[in-house]
């Protein structure tokens, strides 16, 4: 669900700047076929293969391969693609790349605490998963129509203590 809304502000991106075409398409469409059917470390590869000849679409594509890499429970992989691709876009795009990257961290602490972790370096990701959703939201609250992200922040606060 996240990545149908977030990678609308990516989308705009031109495609006729790519040199590869029409395999390029048919490979896009191959690692989108594999995230859309579940097999999340299949697009993850496919994505990152496609990254350096992705012209203009490399932001929509980094998006897309953080979040293959997030729903194959790659989550700290996915926070550093994601976080990496947010600090290098503006509004919208920005915000869509915290979604992703907030969310990675949210549940790598999660998978942490699960795995009897806790200390510094969970309370650490919990708060920067929370500012990079708290941020998300206020460049543009409309990638939230249904409150997952907020929901998030309020099981963060939880989990730290404060909620």
């Amino acid at each position: 669900m996240i990545l149908s809304v977030v990678t609308a502000g990516l989308a705009s991106c031109e495609a006729g700047a790519i040199s590869e075409g029409a395999d390029f398409q048919r490979k896009y469409s191959g690692a989108r076929k594999a995230l859309e059917e579940g097999n999340y470390d299949l697009a993850a590869r496919n994505y990152a293969a496609l990254i350096p000849s992705a012209g203009p679409l490399a932001p929509r594509l980094r998006l897309e391969y953080a979040h293959a890499l997030l729903r194959a429970g790659r989550n700290d992989e996915a926070a550093q693609v994601a976080g990496d691709l947010a600090a290098a876009q503006q509004g919208t795009n920005r915000a869509a790349a915290l979604a992703v990257a907030g969310t990675a961290l949210h549940e790598s602490a999660l998978a942490d605490m699960q795995a009897g972790r806790s200390g510094a370096e969970v309370d650490a990701k919990l708060r920067r998963a929370d500012a990079a959703l708290a941020e998300m939201l206020s460049l543009d609250a409309a990638l939230d129509p249904l409150g997952a992200m907020q929901s998030r922040r309020s099981e963060i606060a939880r989990a730290l203590g404060q909620g």
